[in-house]
């Protein structure tokens, strides 16, 4: 088949949040590319969507037949292969999951259908699939080093021109059309660093591999980038970065650290902002899980902050270890906040009240607008969503 729709298994997407409260699962960012990204450069073709109702106004369902993968699977050619042997009367799964079936009719798709309707194809190999919001950043160097494959094979590097900057093993390095690297250092001797389009390196950045910076992003003087990161695209990084995805246009401009961390699109960390992501007993972390109406065991030792879609923080903010954060909230002064900050929250540690959506409309359109993007009435829609469906957890009653 021609087209390629990534569904969202519903096991596992309240496990992506607050990610997947503005995105399909697929949109995710782990590695260089997102997931779509990934299985359209496999696959030669553009992918769509069976996503949630609230978000098929931007990501639409696709017309007539079409090849469903599961949204959260990163490709690699052996499942790659599996996939384009499928029959139409067949379905691939792995231990119950769902990886792949042809469908006729994009509406009427569910599993029970799969199941009763389709013969079952067992898959033999191994995949990777991000279904707990931990994993985009635990699975991060993998991802980037195939990606890094993916894109550049083939292809030939402009180089590093500058004749001032110091490089390991450049062989593992590509650089884009436009982008402009000064007086750093660039390792890729333990993975290879991938700088995107128009990206920029500013003077003094430390760069260690496997790094990508994707298109029109940038690494302020001075920055250290500790390897296993991805930033961008069309987004500021400063300070000190270690095993951390930021998905795009959002900013951490300053010095600061976050380590083991997530940060959603249209994001700012004020300057000195800091997370945690080791606990001062070495216990596994805990973070919240929206699946469980509370806190669930991630198992890793080291895990930093996850913070959707258009948040903020202000200067010198301190972030526990494992803290998760919602879409639109504003955090600030001393002190550490909570460890889970509902959507629209405005406030820190002493105490929260909600943040007005009108409010909110008028930061965010500001925000858009600086990179050329609107704030329209889909995004408009999605937000209003978002907001009513996250009222359970604002406690509180006060808005501001």
């Amino acid at each position: 088949m021609d087209k390629i729709t990534l569904f969202d298994d519903s096991a596992y997407r309240g496990s992506l949040l607050p990610f997947t409260f503005t995105r399909p699962v697929a949109e995710i960012r782990v590695g260089i590319l997102t997931i779509r990204e990934k299985w359209e450069k496999h696959f030669s073709t553009d992918c769509t969507y069976y996503t949630q109702d609230y978000l098929r106004e931007k990501f639409p369902l696709p017309d007539g037949e079409s090849l469903f993968v599961n949204g959260g699977l990163c490709p690699d050619q052996g499942l790659v292969s599996a996939i384009k042997t499928l029959k139409p009367d067949q379905a691939l799964w792995k231990e119950g999951i769902l990886l792949a079936s042809p469908v006729d009719n994009p509406k009427n798709f569910n599993f029970d259908n799969v199941k009763e309707s389709k013969t079952a194809i067992e898959y033999e190999g191994d995949f990777t699939l991000i279904h707990k919001n931990w994993h985009i950043f635990q699975h991060n160097a993998l991802e980037l080093r195939k990606d890094f494959v993916l894109i550049t094979t083939n292809r030939k590097s402009i180089g590093i021109q500058d004749p001032h900057t110091i490089v390991y093993n450049p062989e593992m390095i590509f650089v884009e059309e436009g982008a402009d690297i000064k007086a750093a250092v660039l390792n890729a001797e333990n993975g290879p660093i991938y700088i995107g389009k128009d990206a920029q390196v500013q003077e003094g950045a430390l760069i260690k591999g496997p790094f990508a910076l994707c298109e029109g992003s940038t690494v302020n003087m001075g920055a250290k980038m500790r390897g296993d990161s991805t930033i961008g695209p069309h987004s500021k990084v400063g300070g000190e970065v270690a095993n951390s995805v930021i998905f795009g246009y959002s900013n951490k401009g300053h010095d600061g650290f976050i380590g083991n961390t997530i940060i959603g699109e249209w994001c700012n960390l004020g300057a000195d902002t800091n997370t945690s992501n080791l606990k001062n007993n070495y216990a596994p972390v805990k973070i919240w899980d929206y699946t469980k109406g509370g806190f669930t065991n991630t198992g890793l030792q080291f895990c930093g902050l996850m913070m959707g879609d258009h948040s903020k923080c202000g200067i010198n903010t301190m972030f526990n270890t494992g803290t998760v954060i919602g879409v639109g909230a504003n955090i600030f002064g001393d002190g550490f906040p909570r460890n889970f900050i509902p959507s629209f929250s405005w406030g820190g540690a002493s105490g929260f009240t909600t943040f007005q959506i009108r409010k909110f409309s008028e930061t965010a359109m500001k925000v858009m607008e600086r990179r050329g993007k609107s704030f329209d009435d889909k995004e408009r829609q999605i937000i209003q969503k978002v907001f009513d469906t996250s009222r359970p957890y604002r406690i509180w009653d006060k808005e501001v």
